[in-house]
């Protein structure tokens, strides 16, 4: 039987070393899956020598390669899910979210983010604050793993600081937040700046 562990980061790097710690004590990468925000097109989701976004989705699937510890997201697939707006993902969540692989450039896809992180073994409380994460900015890593591994997986991406997904959501709900809305609008740059000034998260 497996287990999901999932973690919310302020910034890619510090979700890639969480990848390469889970990697290091041996979770597959195909057990691993990664939702970033892609607001300010800040991921050339482009592999090197590819030069149309056209090309990036063709063949790419939702167990696409993720980027190694410190690398940047290419490879992978660009996506649009309801609330979150332009994300890269790859890997099992993201096939869940959208109830089939990495789709089409700028198409909306189907199902949702937090369907898909209940259906992963989360509480609500836990698939709103974790989709909200993303909607405001952030990079939502999701593994896999055995239970005889459990603790050790939690260990190992627990060397690398992670949002305090409770402490996230007081914040939140002080504004007036209440829970993720997929037909709310998609944070802006300026307003993603906004938020994590608030919090003290330098802008990635």
């Amino acid at each position: 039987m497996t287990k999901t562990i999932t973690r919310l980061f302020d910034n890619y790097a510090d979700a890639a070393q969480a990848i390469h710690e889970l990697e290091n004590i041996g979770v597959r990468r195909d057990d691993i899956s990664v939702i970033a925000n892609n607001t300010r097109g800040e991921y050339d989701t482009r592999p090197k020598g590819v030069n149309s976004e056209s090309e990036v989705t063709t063949g790419t699937s939702a167990g696409a390669v993720i980027g190694g510890a410190g690398g940047l997201l290419a490879g992978l697939g660009m996506l649009a899910i309801p609330g979150l707006g332009p994300i890269v993902a790859a890997g099992w969540l993201a096939a869940t979210a959208v109830g089939a692989g990495v789709g089409a450039v700028g198409g909306a896809a189907a199902g949702g983010i937090v369907g898909a992180l209940k259906h992963a073994g989360h509480s609500d409380e836990e698939a709103q604050l974790y989709s909200e994460g993303v909607r405001r900015g952030g990079v939502l890593l999701s593994a896999k793993v055995d239970d005889a591994e459990i603790d050790r997986a939690n260990a190992a991406v627990d060397t690398v600081p992670a949002v305090n997904i409770a402490e996230r959501g007081t914040r939140y709900r002080q504004e007036g937040w209440t829970r993720f809305d997929e037909a709310a609008a998609p944070y802006t740059a300026e307003e993603i700046d906004r938020d994590r000034a608030l919090y003290g998260v330098p802008r990635s």
